[in-house]
């Protein structure tokens, strides 16, 4: 079956090509051809493979990729917890501030151009709403911060955009006033009185536990069996790979390596590749110390806010004033978005320079914390005047 002449998806074709040099991805990470059968659920038993000769990552730039999405931890004096950095480096960090300044310094700019616009609200949840950590399970928001996000909400629409499963994003979250974009936004769920475009082949009305019924939209729908077998098979090839944790997202899996040696990071990274050699329709993305299957559709973090602003009715306003904040490369397809359409600010979090789309930055989750803090403040006070 060819996904481009079924009904099923909305996708018609391949995504088109992007400028790859500024953020640093070599072409060997675009999709793969367009070739080969899509997968058929004959497959029960999974025949477990040692990887190749790790030419492969080598020469395809993964390895390059790899260390360059990975930036090094700060070192901690661990009895001060003061954090130990090289002029050169805070040096760098404030140059790059002055192309990306902080989104704090620049609120009043922020919101003098939100001035009689509806504010429209994306988060990302890992590194934006939660600190990074070794076991992504733990990885929790503060009490504060979720009572933070819930009163963004009461002023803002809100969407949580994460590359994590839309069930398991929710359960980290838990709040029911959002909406949630899980897998880079290839499962995205709102409520059904919400939900003001209906005309998508992909949009399902179902019951569901976190909220009685919900409008579910998922384009890669279509992969779900091929994702969930080589989320099977990766977890059966990687097992002997200390520190390696294996994901499935739904629509996506990812495999972790942020706990695995360096040394070690070719043989995880040939381990994936020899999978996908199998799977020409499925392709790599790299995010922070994470390699992510996904399907080839035209679909990402960008297309998902723009999808979400059509069915609030919002996409072709001018009163409308977008924000995303994120911290990862996955966001930049949503910051592209936002900055070639001049619809609004994307707002990179992070501590070290970085090659972005983004209009401004934060430099951790307890700043977008304060980031957020202020925007409810100024909603209130606007309200009174």
């Amino acid at each position: 079956m060819d996904l481009k002449s079924t009904n099923a998806s909305p996708v018609l074709t391949d995504p088109a090509p992007i400028n790859n040099s500024r953020l640093g991805i070599p072409s060997s990470l675009l999709p793969y051809p367009q070739s080969g059968a899509l997968f058929t659920s004959a497959m029960l038993t999974i025949p477990r493979k040692k990887p190749g000769k790790l030419d492969d990552v080598r020469s395809n730039g993964w390895l390059d990729a790899m260390i360059s999405s990975s930036p090094p931890r700060k070192k901690v004096l661990k009895d001060f917890k003061v954090e130990v950095t090289s002029d050169d480096t805070d040096i760098a960090y404030y140059s790059w501030m002055l192309k990306f300044p902080s989104a704090l310094n620049s609120f009043e700019q922020i919101t003098n151009y939100g001035k009689n616009k509806k504010i429209v609200m994306f988060l990302d949840y890992d590194g934006t709403l939660s600190p990074i950590v070794d076991d992504p399970d733990r990885a929790f928001m503060s009490d504060d911060m979720r009572s933070t996000v819930r009163n963004v909400a009461k002023y803002f629409p809100t969407t949580i955009i994460s590359g994590r499963s839309r069930d398991k994003v929710y359960e980290l979250v838990g709040l029911t006033e959002l909406y949630y974009a899980g897998s880079h936004g290839m499962d995205i769920m709102f409520p059904v009185s919400d939900m003001i475009s209906t005309d998508h082949s992909n949009s399902i009305r179902s019951t569901d536990q976190q909220v009685k019924e919900v409008n579910l939209f998922q384009p890669a729908s279509e992969y779900l069996p091929m994702i969930d077998e080589v989320f099977r098979t990766l977890v059966e090839n990687t097992r002997d790979i200390k520190g390696a944790k294996v994901e499935n997202h739904k629509c996506c899996a990812s495999v972790h390596y942020r706990n695995v040696e360096e040394k070690s990071w070719p043989t995880i990274a040939q381990c994936v590749h020899d999978i996908l050699k199998d799977y020409p329709r499925l392709r790599l993305t790299h995010g922070r110390k994470v390699l992510e299957v996904r399907p080839v559709i035209d679909w990402d973090k960008g297309k998902a806010v723009e999808f979400l602003l059509k069915s609030l009715g919002l996409s072709n306003s001018d009163d409308v004033l977008p924000i995303y904040i994120g911290d990862d490369r996955t966001d930049e397809d949503a910051f592209k978005v936002l900055r070639e359409g001049k619809r609004g600010y994307g707002i990179l979090v992070s501590s070290v320079p970085k090659e972005t789309n983004a209009f401004f930055s934060l430099r951790d989750p307890s700043e977008v914390k304060e980031f957020l803090e202020s925007l409810v403040r100024w909603k209130q006070w606007s309200a009174k005047y």
